[in-house]
C-alpha cells in the first residue's frame, strides 16, 4: 500500500472507531445491554485495527504517526481498557452509570485523537497535548454531571445507583490523569533534536537581536567593474493594443505588456523606483527566483508595505546571480500578475559573448484569453544569419504550465530557472513543459534553414526564425513527447560526501487536508 492509502485507511478506521464507542455508550445508557456489548466488541476491534494501521503507516516515516503514537493512541487505549473493565461488570450487575461514563470516555478519547490528527498534525507539542487531555477531561466531567442527575434506565426489578459528588470527581479526575499519563509519558519520549541544527552540536552561545526583515536591505554600490542600472517603473491601468488589433484592459508597468525588460551584467547595481499611478489594490515588485535581501523582496505585509496610488518605493540590490528571471507584483498577485504587472529580468555573465549571437527573452502570458509571447498575440518572425549562436529565454508568467516545441534544429536546454545545466546534450523531436513561473534557456546554432518555436501545440503561435540566405520552407510540426529533465545532461560532482552527512533535516508539510476544487481530498502542499 502507498502512504496515502495508509493515511486514508487510518482516517476511515478512526471514524468507525469513534462511531463504535459512542454507539456503545449511548446504547448502554438506554439500557440495551446486549446491543451495547456487541458495539463494545466492534469498538475494541476497530481500536486494535487502528493500532495495526498506525504501525503500517509508521513505515512511511515518524512524522506520519507522531501525534497518534504519542497522544492519540495512548489516550484511546487507556480509556478503552477502563471501559472494558467497567463494561465487564454488567455480566454480574445491571448497566450502571459508571459503565456508561467509561464507554463515553473512550469515545471522547477516540474523537480527540482524530481531531488532533486533522487540526494539529505534526509535531504535537506539550501545549497541544495538555489542551487535548483537558478537553477530554471536561467532556467526562460534564457527562458525569448529566449521568449523576439522570439515572441510567435499568430493569424494573433493580435500582440504578447514582453517583455521589466524590465518585464523579474521582472517576473524571482518574480519566484525566490516566489520559495525561498515557499520552504524556509517550510524548516525553519524542526526539528533542533541534529543528534548525539538524541534530548536530548546538552553538556554544546565542545572541538574539530583534530586527525587522523590512530593514534588511540590499547593497548600495556595484561590484568592482560594475555599473549602476537605474529604472523607474510606473504601475498604471491602460488599454493595450496587440499586434492582431485586439485591445485589452490591463494593469501595466509603464503602460506596456510585458513591463520594460531589466537587464544587467554580473556585479551591476540594480536600482528600480516603483511608482503607482492608479492601481487601487496597490503594487510591489518581487524578483522571481532571485536571491535578494528581505527588504527588497516585495512581499507586502512582510518585507514592505504595498505601494498605494501616488506612492513610490525604491529597490536596490547587486546583480550577483547570472541567469533568466522575471519580476511581478506580489500585492494581490493572483489578480495583479494576471492583469499584466510583470516583466523580464536577465543578468548576463561578465565574460564576452560570441561575436554573432541572438539572445531573445520570450515570456508567455495569458490575458483575457489571449496568449502572448513577448508582446505578440500572433506568431513572431525574425531573420538571422546561419551560424548565429541563438539563445531563447523562455519564461512562463502564468499560473498554469505551457508547452514549447522547437522544430528545425537540434538544441540544448542550457539552463533551468536561472541555473546552468552541467554538460547538456543535443536533443531534437522533444517538447519542453514549463511549470508556472519556470524558465528554460534553449540554445542552438542557427542552421541555414528555418526554425520554429511552437507554443501549446499551435503552429500559428510562437516564433519563426528565417535564415538570411533566403526563404526556406517552414519546418513541419508534429506532436512530440516531452523531455524528461531528470535524465538529461550529466550530473555534476558535488563538493561534499553525501554519504557522510552530519546534519539531517526533514521537511514536513503536516497532515492537514484541504478539499480540492475537484471535490477530492488531497494533501495540503
Amino acid at each position: 500500500m502507498t502512504t496515502i492509502h495508509w493515511m486514508l485507511l487510518d482516517d476511515v478506521v478512526g471514524v468507525l472507531n469513534v462511531a463504535g464507542w459512542f454507539a456503545a455508550g449511548i446504547t448502554a445508557a438506554l439500557g440495551r445491554t446486549r446491543l451495547s456489548r456487541a458495539l463494545l466488541v466492534a469498538a475494541l476491534t476497530t481500536t486494535l485495527i487502528r493500532v495495526a494501521v498506525v504501525v503500517g503507516l509508521a513505515s512511511a516515516g515518524w512524522w506520519f504517526v507522531q501525534e497518534k503514537v504519542l497522544l492519540g493512541l495512548p489516550m484511546l487505549v487507556t480509556a478503552a481498557l477502563v471501559a472494558s473493565v467497567y463494561a465487564a461488570r454488567t455480566r454480574i450487575h445491571p448497566v450502571s452509570a459508571s459503565s456508561v461514563l467509561a464507554l463515553l470516555t473512550a469515545a471522547y478519547a477516540a474523537l480527540a485523537g482524530l481531531a488532533v490528527t486533522f487540526l494539529v498534525g505534526y509535531p504535537v507539542t506539550w501545549g497541544a497535548a495538555l489542551i487535548t487531555v483537558a478537553l477530554v477531561g471536561l467532556a467526562v466531567l460534564l457527562t458525569a454531571r448529566v449521568l449523576r442527575s439522570d439515572a441510567v434506565p435499568a430493569p424494573a426489578s433493580t435500582s440504578t445507583r447514582r453517583f455521589s459528588r466524590r465518585q464523579v470527581l474521582t472517576f473524571a479526575g482518574g480519566a484525566v490523569v490516566a489520559g495525561a499519563a498515557g499520552g504524556g509519558a509517550a510524548l516525553s519520549l519524542a526526539p528533542t533534536a533541534s529543528v534548525t541544527g539538524g541534530g548536530g552540536a548546538a552553538p556554544s552561545s546565542h545572541q538574539h537581536h530583534q530586527l525587522s526583515v523590512a530593514d534588511l536591505r540590499g547593497a548600495l554600490t556595484p561590484a568592482p567593474g560594475g555599473t549602476v542600472r537605474r529604472h523607474v517603473l510606473t504601475a498604471r491601468t491602460t488599454t493595450v493594443r496587440l499586434p492582431s488589433g485586439r485591445e485589452l484592459q490591463a494593469w501595466t508597468y509603464d503602460g506596456q505588456l510585458p513591463g520594460p525588460p531589466i537587464t544587467a551584467t554580473e556585479g551591476d547595481l540594480i536600482e528600480v523606483t516603483l511608482r503607482n499611478a492608479d492601481i487601487d489594490e496597490g503594487v510591489t515588485i518581487h524578483w522571481h527566483g532571485y536571491d535578494v535581501a528581505c527588504g527588497e523582496d516585495g512581499v507586502p505585509g512582510l518585507t514592505q508595505d504595498w505601494v498605494a496610488p501616488g506612492g513610490e518605493f525604491v529597490y536596490h540590490f547587486r546583480a550577483d546571480q547570472v541567469g533568466t528571471y522575471w519580476y511581478h507584483t506580489h500585492q494581490a498577485s493572483a489578480v495583479g500578475v494576471r492583469m499584466g504587472l510583470y516583466g523580464t529580468f536577465v543578468v548576463h555573465p561578465r565574460a564576452p559573448r560570441p561575436e554573432r549571437s541572438l539572445d531573445l527573452t520570450l515570456p508567455v502570458h495569458t490575458l483575457d484569453g489571449a496568449v502572448l509571447l513577448g508582446a505578440h498575440d500572433t506568431r513572431m518572425q525574425r531573420t538571422t544569419a546561419a551560424g548565429t549562436a541563438v539563445r531563447l529565454r523562455l519564461v512562463n508568467t502564468d499560473s498554469e504550465p505551457h508547452r514549447f516545441a522547437l522544430t528545425g534544429t537540434p538544441f540544448r536546454v542550457a539552463a533551468v530557472d536561472g541555473r546552468d545545466l552541467n554538460r547538456p546534450d543535443d536533443v531534437s523531436d522533444v517538447a519542453l513543459r514549463l511549470p508556472a513561473g519556470g524558465r528554460y534557456d534553449v540554445t542552438f546554432d542557427m542552421p541555414s534553414t528555418s526554425v520554429a518555436l511552437v507554443v501549446d501545440d499551435d503552429p500559428d503561435r510562437g516564433l519563426l526564425l528565417h535564415a538570411e540566405n533566403g526563404a526556406t520552407p517552414e519546418p513541419p510540426y508534429e506532436n512530440v513527447p516531452e523531455l524528461d529533465l531528470l535524465g538529461y545532461g550529466t550530473p555534476a560532482a558535488v563538493p561534499f560526501d553525501a554519504a557522510d552527512a552530519d546534519r539531517h533535516f526533514t521537511l514536513v508539510l503536516d497532515e492537514v487536508w484541504r478539499w480540492s476544487t475537484a471535490g477530492r481530498r488531497t494533501p495540503t502542499p
